[in-house]
């Protein structure tokens, strides 16, 4: 088993311990997951670039980061079990087809 595989094993796992599994329909996890992203942007609101680096941030704001970063994926990893999606092979799909939509430039290669 990877590891996308046993994390998916243990967001079903605890959302099941709770009796949450009703509530997990393709629809209010894609909801979540634009929450929580929001909550994840609102972290860098008054950061100059330079600022959002990690070497410039704060101990508690990399804390506040990191788990709103586990917060969007929990529920990324909830959705891909809901709607049985093997999101390795997704990520190495769009990787592909991302290479070709964008291929490198002849300069950036030197």
């Amino acid at each position: 088993m990877d590891i996308l595989e046993e994390l998916v094993e243990q967001t079903r796992d605890f959302a099941s311990r709770r009796d949450w599994l009703a509530h997990h329909a393709p629809k209010n996890l894609a909801m979540a997951i634009a929450g929580e992203a929001g909550e994840l942007a609102s972290e860098f609101r008054w950061l100059t670039i330079e600022g959002s680096h990690r070497e410039q941030l704060t101990s508690a704001q990399f804390a506040d980061i990191r788990f709103e970063m586990a917060d969007v994926f929990i529920f990324l990893l909830r959705l891909s079990d809901v709607l049985d999606v093997d999101l390795a092979a997704a990520v190495r799909d769009k990787l592909a087809v991302n290479e070709d939509r964008f291929p490198v430039a002849p300069d950036a290669r030197e």
